[in-house]
């Protein structure tokens, strides 16, 4: 017999940050090997920090207890075989930092994995704990010169004390007023040298002292990795000796041109990285930091770290709301765009939920705290975002190989062009080795290092500023290469709340009537049909009679009396079970609402039939447009996953326009069904509310999740979280996915040409190392620029909050 327990997966493993964590997979294969255990997967569990091990074991075979002593001996293995730390940054500027240290912690003996987050400033190391341990670990940042910091306290991202004015923050960036430095004494030397009869000696001492400049942090970090004696051959090795070599020849102003286009060029690199992060950093600021609370009789202005889960805080006309929580007094309009990507605000009355980071319309309210800070939903998607980074693109990946063999490549081509030439009488020694340095300086592939994670760093920047959380650039990528899409029914293209769709009075009655009856007995039930026909007939305005005591009959419907005769409501089999005769018209209504898939409430009041009630749950407004919008986005095949009946199923596929439909299906029916689709196409992504479908979408290339502002379990579980409500976010997250690829394929394309085109110029003498460092520098800008155009991503349909 085949049963399921589910436990905590901290308790299996406690040091594993998430579970994603490649230790799952470990332990999952480590449970593969006890008796009577059949699968595992994870779900995920009830709060933002938790995620359940779900083990489906055979009883016959093996006892609760005993699978529990297993997975505690499974969780013991994999623990003491490998440990896992994040560690914090100080600052680091750009990608070539960023792999600087994630080649320095690879060498280790025993690390497994090292990946940097250049927004959140953390080095994720993972390690095997028979070779190294988490201090030395840290002791290696140390040496390599980025000592960690102090945990920030508060929301991460803010820059108090940052200056204001640009001339302040040039003057405060060492690295551009540095360069700047190097490019002044540059000019001063080569203009006076040239024009103002400068001795040579006086020249050679300022072109000295924009090589030091301009090669301050290069050297830096190579004086650094020689004292640990590990040297890697990366980008700015060749531009190290290509300067040297200039110097050597005698050529001053060309290598310290070079080295100040260089600098400059990595200075305002980061500056407009910084612009990418800083999109996602502004997150942190949408919340105020200070917070009006009701305590006794007085309204008091605190820390908002300092207000409590059930305090209630009060929010002005047009101010920002400070924390997560539920109405209780007060009517207003919200705008959620900061959140949910929502483009109209939102009502909001007593008991609905309201965001950190969003702004009340023109009513106060009173609010009462139900996640405290450092919980809210803001403060999730914050840390979500940041260590989205952590996980790295397909491409990014490929071009960091590509790099690690490229350059040791092209500096054993240097040799070869410096010494063959003129051992074979071609070129002159001096000649050689000019080219020999051009040729580092042209085939250094500093664009095709930054044009994917600048891509990748702006798009996942766009997407949460527009309500969609993207974890990472292998999600980004994987989305835009999507063929099908699956999708959950219930909650996902319905409502997820069932509605009176028909009112069929019978012959000589209202549909007044009829309503007002039947609500008026079904008020007193808590059944999910019950309650849409009071909302029905709340929302027609009826005055509802007074209705005698509740009975039900289980599975079949309610009895009551209203005005002295006995009220029965209830469907087919209530009857049938009776051996009760329908009128001719009732059954047929009934009938007719069966086939269309929709529940039947058929009221009886004393000898009268007053009619028969459709209820279902209804399709989203708009959901067939924007299946349309995807269908055009060239995802051929929109498959529905649903639990419901076929008959049901079949109806809402009609209405909203859905190609295939799956019915009747448990949670691993849906795993099964999500497998044959990526066996027939590419890339299949899968829809659902990031609870129940949690195995399918983990299943799924890249798993999507509905309403994350909503449920900490969608935060967690999925790859992209939708924080609205709203399948337009799909459509939105595609093309921008899409629109990524493009990009990055864009900056491939520059800087490999621009590569090429510089190494035929450079070895044949047709550019020297001048105009080489200029193309060379230029194409690198261009790669970032062009990234960032995906802040201005406007795809149509959708709305951009910038």
């Amino acid at each position: 017999m085949k049963r399921t327990v589910r436990t905590d997966l901290r308790l299996l493993l406690p040091d594993v940050p998430d579970a994603r964590d490649a230790c799952v997979e470990r332990l999952r294969s480590q449970l593969g090997q006890e008796k009577g255990i059949l699968n595992a997967h994870v779900v995920p569990g009830g709060s933002p920090d938790t995620a359940l091990l779900c083990i489906h074991y055979d009883a016959d075979v093996v006892s609760l207890p005993d699978v529990e002593r297993g997975a505690a001996r499974a969780g013991a293995v994999v623990t003491a075989g490998y440990g896992h730390v994040v560690l914090p940054l100080r600052a680091i500027d750009g990608e070539d930092a960023a792999r600087r240290i994630e080649a320095g912690l690879r060498r280790l003996d025993g690390v497994l994995e090292a990946s940097v987050s250049l927004p959140a400033q953390l080095a994720r190391v993972e390690f095997d704990r028979d070779g190294i341990d988490a201090d030395a670990i840290r002791s290696e940042l140390r040496s390599m010169g980025y000592a960690e910091q102090e945990p920030r306290e508060g929301l991460e991202g803010r820059e108090e004390g940052r200056p204001k004015g640009p001339i302040a923050r040039l003057l405060s960036n060492k690295e551009l007023s540095m360069s700047l430095g190097a490019g002044v004494l540059l000019g001063a030397a080569w203009v006076g040298e040239r024009w103002l009869g400068l001795p040579g000696v006086a020249a050679r001492g300022l072109y000295v002292v924009s090589y030091v400049l301009g090669a301050w942090d290069l050297v830096g970090h190579w004086v650094r990795a020689l004292r640990k004696g590990s040297v890697t051959f990366d980008i700015d090795l060749l531009m190290l000796v290509a300067a040297l070599g200039a110097a050597a020849l005698g050529e001053w102003t060309e290598g310290a041109f070079l080295l100040f286009l260089f600098s400059l060029a990595h200075a305002l690199e980061h500056l407009a990285l910084d612009r990418a992060r800083g999109a996602i950093k502004a997150l942190a600021d949408l919340a105020p930091t200070t917070a009006r609370v009701l305590r006794g009789e007085q309204m008091i202005d605190v820390p908002v770290e300092q207000v409590a889960v059930g305090e209630w805080v009060i929010v002005r006309p047009a101010e920002r709301i400070p924390v997560d929580g539920k109405v209780r007094k007060g009517r207003s309009a919200v705008n959620q765009a900061p959140i949910t990507g929502e483009s109209v605000p939102v009502e909001k009355d007593e008991g609905d939920e309201v965001y950190a980071g969003t702004v009340n319309g023109e009513g106060a309210i009173h609010v009462e705290t139900t996640r405290a800070a450092g919980d809210r939903t803001l403060d999730r998607v914050i840390k979500l975002v940041e260590e989205a980074q952590t996980t790295k693109a397909p491409t990014e990946r490929l071009t960091d190989r590509f790099e690690s063999v490229f350059v040791p490549v092209v500096l054993v081509s240097a040799v070869v062009l410096a010494v063959l030439p003129p051992i074979m009488d071609w070129w002159s020694w001096g000649t050689a080795f000019y080219r020999s340095m051009s040729l580092l300086v042209a085939a250094s592939p500093c664009a095709l290092a930054i044009g994917t994670p600048s891509a990748v760093l702006a798009g996942i920047a766009q997407a949460a500023r527009n309500g969609v959380l993207i974890k990472g650039g292998v999600h980004l990528e994987n989305l835009g290469a999507v063929e099908a899409l699956t999708l959950d029914k219930t909650g996902t293209l319905t409502v997820g709340r069932p509605e009176v769709t028909d009112v069929r009075p019978g012959d000589g009655v209202t549909e007044e009537e009829l309503l007002a009856v039947a609500a008026a007995v079904e008020r007193s039930s808590q059944h999910p049909l019950a309650e849409a026909v009071v909302r029905r007939a709340e929302g027609s305005s009826l005055v509802l009679p007074d209705a005698g005591e509740l009975e039900s009959v289980t599975g079949r419907g309610v009895r009551s009396s209203v005005a002295g005769h006995t009220v029965e409501i209830g469907n087919l089999r209530l009857w049938e079970e009776a051996d009760v005769t329908l009128p001719e018209r009732v059954r047929l209504d009934a009938e007719d609402l069966a086939t269309d898939g929709k529940s039947v409430i058929i009221v009886r009041h004393g000898q009268r039939w007053l009619g028969v009630l459709g209820v279902a749950d209804r399709p989203r407004p708009g959901v067939r447009q924007i299946l349309d919008r995807i269908r055009a986005q060239g995802i051929g095949t929109i498959v529905m996953l649903t639990g419901d009946n076929e008959g049901v199923a079949r109806n809402v596929a009609a209405e909203v326009g859905i190609d295939e439909v799956r019915a009747g299906l448990l949670p691993e029916d849906k795993v099964d069904a999500v497998r044959k689709l990526m066996e027939r196409y590419r890339g299949v992504a899968m829809v659902g509310d990031g609870v129940n479908d949690a195995p399918a979408l983990a299943t799924a290339t890249v798993g999507i999740a509905m309403g994350g502002a909503g449920t900490a379990a969608a935060l967690e579980t999925a790859d992209v979280a939708l924080m609205g409500d709203d399948l337009a976010g799909i459509p939105f997250a595609v093309g921008l996915s899409r629109r990524t690829r493009m990009v990055i394929r864009q900056n491939l394309a520059i800087s490999l040409s621009v590569m090429a085109l510089l190494i035929a110029a450079t070895t044949t003498g047709f550019f020297g190392i001048g105009p080489a460092v200029l193309v060379h520098e230029g194409s690198t800008l261009l790669v970032v620029g062009n990234a960032l155009r995906l802040l201005r991503f406007r795809p149509s349909g959708h709305a951009v909050h910038d």
